[in-house]
């Protein structure tokens, strides 16, 4: 181990963040840990006052400032999470704290930030882009420039969090993973693990379109991204620090990359373990952790995942549950071909087996075949192949699109659009409790001579299941019509006609308004 590794042992013993910060919980994800297979233990830095790690750097940091750099304030550039974490130091120092924020950060932090008396100028739309405005004010002021990450103080600051872990579990760990933004996480957690227990595995995690570290390791020197994503705003950093790097390449084993399925799976696996709902940066390092177990068949093992932050933005959370089942491996979308003729839709169900249908969507086009769009509940991707095997055994084509980002994005919400050959629609609403079978249920209520050209069904989580099904009914079949909608209502699925309804005829159905 090199000196200069060693001299962070050092620094982060003597770190000053429990002013402000606390020991945050280790805590064990039982259900997850079941799943894997292996012991996973969280690092519940969601607890700290601001919801995130960050603080812990920012204050060891401005701890060390003069009174009279405390007087001049201090300036800080951030996407949240050490935006907050400067604007509780400052205001537990007694001192000034402007904070320059992205354009895109979300407006729960920038908030936030305000609340805790920090004054908040929003420019650019990553951090860099504010990094760089950041200079420019401090030439102007002369406040003092609060580092997010590359600076030894923060770095030591933050490895404080691979000291509790090895406190708080001192018998055997594999491996303990960390989000990676700008690297001061990660520098400092390697830093005090690899100095004190180096058999345990410390493995950096990045989004695949944020990977500055990823890149800059490969590369042997910090590279500067043109563009990065900004789903897990609270890792979206351009380049990585010179410091950090240097930190991250000498001492960690590995960098994973995960997508934004990955990440919010996992913030569907901390919900489901704490309760908690983590920012996709928060839940970064799970993601990471859950593809090391899954892609290496680690069995019986103890995992760590740094949970760094709570700090999601509510609206975001519609787009989280449509891609956390995908990205847990608990959902598969499929594209299913069926004959055009009554009957083949439940044969279809029928074939899907016990599995529970999350959604199934079709809309008449061909006279001859009808393309399906089914989700379905799995237990692992294994599953995936049982079904369309089984599927095909049946004569059915099929086809996986879960990880089809088109389909996940836009296509599912798209089943739909006019149908000009069926000149006799009529569209009614169902509801149904929602409960193992139902829907199937629901299905077999339908049977009868009126062939369906429009079901649209998705389940989201309510007491009720909610479905738009399109029936074939030329006026002189108005009276088997009628009885077969009393006959579906005796049997407990109320309805509500909508073929009258405006958006549907603009949309859905042959004719205009």
């Amino acid at each position: 181990m090199q000196e200069h590794h060693k001299e962070y042992l050092n620094r982060i013993l003597l770190s000053r963040v429990y002013d402000v910060a606390v020991e945050t919980p280790l805590d064990e994800a039982h259900s997850l840990s079941r799943r894997l297979g292996n012991r996973i233990l969280l690092k519940r830095e969601d607890l700290q006052p601001v919801f995130s790690f960050k603080l812990r750097g920012a204050y060891n940091k401005m701890a060390r400032l003069s009174p009279d750099e405390l007087r001049r304030g201090v300036i800080a550039a951030s996407a949240g999470n050490h935006a907050q974490g400067v604007a509780l130091s400052a205001r537990k120092l007694g001192c000034e704290a402007t904070i320059v924020m992205p354009v895109t950060t979300p407006a729960i932090k920038i908030s936030a930030v305000r609340r805790l008396g920090g004054q908040v100028v929003l420019w650019g739309e990553s951090f860099s882009d504010a990094w760089l405005h950041t200079q420019e004010l401090i030439r102007q002021s002369g406040a003092v420039f609060i580092p997010p990450f590359d600076d030894p103080d923060v770095i030591a600051g933050q490895g404080t969090l691979g000291m509790e872990i090895l406190r708080q579990h001192p018998d055997a760990i594999h491996a303990v993973f960390v989000p990676i933004g700008g690297g001061g996480l990660a520098a400092g957690v390697a830093a005090y693990i690899k100095n004190l227990r180096p058999e345990i595995r410390v493995i950096g995690v990045e989004p695949v379109d944020s990977d500055a570290m990823r890149r800059s390791v490969m590369a042997g020197y910090p590279v500067d991204l043109n563009d990065v994503g900004l789903f897990a705003d609270g890792v979206a950093v351009k380049r990585v620090g010179d410091e950090t790097f240097a930190l991250c390449r000498d001492l960690l084993d590995d960098i994973i990359t995960v997508d934004t399925d990955a990440i919010c799976g996992a913030i569907k696996d901390i919900f489901e373990d704490t309760r908690v709902v983590a920012e996709p940066a928060g839940a970064l390092s799970l993601a990471g952790l859950r593809k090391y177990a899954e892609d290496g068949g680690h069995r019986d093992t103890t995992l760590v995942a740094v949970v760094s932050g709570a700090n999601m933005n509510f609206d975001r959370l519609g787009h989280v549950v449509n891609r956390s089942e995908i990205g847990a491996q608990r959902e598969a979308l499929l594209a299913v071909t069926i004959p055009e003729r009554v009957g083949s839709f439940r044969q279809l169900c029928a074939a899907i087996g016990k599995r529970s249908i999350s959604e199934l969507c079709t809309r008449f086009s061909d006279p001859e075949e009808a393309r399906v769009l089914v989700g379905i509940r799995i237990q692992g991707r294994s599953d995936v192949a049982e079904v369309l095997a089984e599927l095909g055994s049946r004569g059915f084509s099929a086809c996986d699109l879960s990880d089809n980002e088109l389909a996940k994005l836009h296509l599912r919400h798209m089943v739909g659009g006019n149908a000009p050959q069926v000149r006799h629609e009529r569209l009614f609403r169902f509801a149904f409790p929602e409960r193992p079978g139902a829907l199937l249920d629901f299905i077999d209520a339908m049977r009868g001579e009126f062939n369906i050209t429009l079901f649209q069904y998705r389940y989201h989580g309510a007491d009720y299941g909610r479905v738009l099904v399109g029936f074939d009914a030329p006026p002189v079949q108005d009276t088997a019509f009628a009885e077969f909608l009393a006959r579906v209502e005796q049997m407990g699925y109320p309805h509500v006609d909508e073929s009258d309804n405006p958006a549907y005829k603009m949309f859905l159905g042959w004719h205009t308004v």
